[in-house]
């Protein structure tokens, strides 16, 4: 297990990104904000674990680094701020859940959230793709 608070997030993201390029799952510590019974977020943030499968990293409009992936546990997309992941690890086992079919339509815009998918080539080395998400951050 690798304790983010102990390595780069650069070294984080490239670690994170091998395992999407090689289709590993991996167990997430991270902390989400709680809600009440009603729904509404309470501003609280409590740790949580989950085994997902990443297959996309974006980047939102505040400059956050978000990766969305596939729940083990419930076959659910979820999405994920990198800044908020204590603890990881990767497993050597394959991808397991199917993601729905997507079309080539862009994503529903929601209100006040706006984010820009960063696109880097598979066939270029691991440390030039994290080069690249850098650069988006930095736009």
């Amino acid at each position: 297990m690798r304790h983010t608070a102990n390595e780069t997030s650069t070294a984080t993201l490239t670690r994170l990104i091998k395992a999407a390029d090689r289709q590993h799952p991996v167990t997430l510590a991270y902390l989400k904000e709680e809600k009440d019974e009603n729904g509404k977020k309470t501003g609280r943030l409590v740790e949580t674990v989950r085994t997902v499968e990443i297959y996309d990293f974006t980047v939102t409009a505040a400059g956050d680094i978000v990766i969305k992936a596939m729940d083990r546990s419930t076959g659910e997309s979820r999405s994920f701020r990198a800044d908020r992941i204590r603890t990881y690890s990767i497993h050597r086992t394959r991808y397991l859940v199917t993601r729905p079919a997507t079309d080539d339509k862009p994503a529903r815009t929601t209100v006040g959230l706006a984010t820009v998918t960063v696109l880097y080539p598979v066939d270029c080395p691991i440390a030039h793709r994290v080069a690249l998400l850098a650069e988006a951050l930095a736009a």
